[in-house]
């Protein structure tokens, strides 16, 4: 018993929790934002959303009879892990989406009924694209066409999968325009009403923004390349005013053959005006920067 305690941690077990907390938040973000209001969202889902609208056959249904099988073929192609996260984040959604039909929450669906549907796509939008984000971080997927994206990717390398996501994902948005849209008459003259594909690439645009934010990460920082004559009083400078650490490496210029110091860190965005400060104290000192999207580490002790 105490051999399996060891073998299972809460490390372990904590990227499944998470999983079944974002999946409970899609479900959500569905049935109060998306399906009162006629449009369809990216990927599978999407798809399950029209066949809903048109044969009111339940989305929570239709999402596992597609993500289940490709939630076994992940796991044979793609991976183990991904699979099991997938399928735990697919049966999650559409149990809970299932329930919340059964509920009743007209009192909390943002119904436009037509009039600024822009809102409810850029709400959930928002929504889908911290999910999405959240479950690219912790190696999952929603399922649908992020399986499919991703199988793409591990085949052919070259494609990008968030490229290869939004062809999917185009092709949803045409769909949508023969099954929501309507003819218009005005002035008798006979059109179509593109708002459901409108609404579908904003969907589309503003979750892939948020998700790609954070799949980025949002410890953004700055990394310094110093080279300089002076390492030991600039490396005391980093650790005292700064709280970080520097690296020291020898180095010897190319134009004056001299011994120089090369010094490396990375230091918080707030502190980039009092390094560069810093920095001009001191001649014969030459330093670059560059941006870090995200870093590593305990920099609790900061400034």
């Amino acid at each position: 018993m105490k051999d399996l305690e060891k073998k299972i941690s809460f490390k372990d077990v904590w990227p499944y929790l998470y999983t079944v907390f974002v999946a409970v938040i899609l479900a959500f973000n569905y049935q109060l934002f998306i399906v009162e209001n006629d449009f369809a969202p990216a990927g599978i889902n999407g798809i399950a959303t029209m066949i809903q609208y048109k044969c009111n056959f339940s989305i929570g249904y239709m999402t596992l009879l597609i993500n289940v099988p490709l939630c076994i073929f992940s796991y044979f192609f793609i991976g183990k892990k991904f699979a099991k996260l997938s399928l735990v984040f697919c049966l999650t959604y559409s149990f809970v989406f299932l329930y919340l039909q059964k509920l009743g929450l007209e009192f909390m669906q943002y119904d436009a009924q037509g009039m600024d549907t822009i809102f409810p796509a850029i709400l959930s939008g928002l929504i889908s694209g911290y999910v999405y984000g959240a479950c690219f971080r912790t190696n999952s997927s929603t399922g649908g066409t992020h399986i499919i994206s991703k199988f793409i990717s591990k085949k052919k390398p070259e494609l990008n999968f968030f490229w290869v996501n939004f062809a999917l994902n185009a092709v949803v948005a045409v769909i949508s325009l023969f099954v929501y849209s309507s003819p218009l008459e005005e002035g008798g003259i006979g059109g179509l009403d593109y708002r459901p594909v409108c609404l579908c690439v904003t969907y589309c645009f503003v979750s892939t923004f948020v998700g790609n934010s954070i799949i980025k990460g949002t410890k953004l920082a700055t990394k310094f390349t110093i080279i300089t004559t002076h390492p030991a009083e600039i490396m005391e400078d980093i650790t005292k005013n700064f709280r970080h650490s520097s690296t020291r490496i020898e180095a010897l210029g190319s134009f004056s053959n001299d011994n120089k110091s090369v010094l490396l860190c990375v230091i918080n965005r707030h502190q980039l005006v009092d390094f560069k400060n810093m920095l001009a104290k001191y001649d014969e000192t030459f330093a670059f920067s560059e941006t870090v999207n995200e870093t590593y580490g305990n920099f609790k002790k900061i400034k």
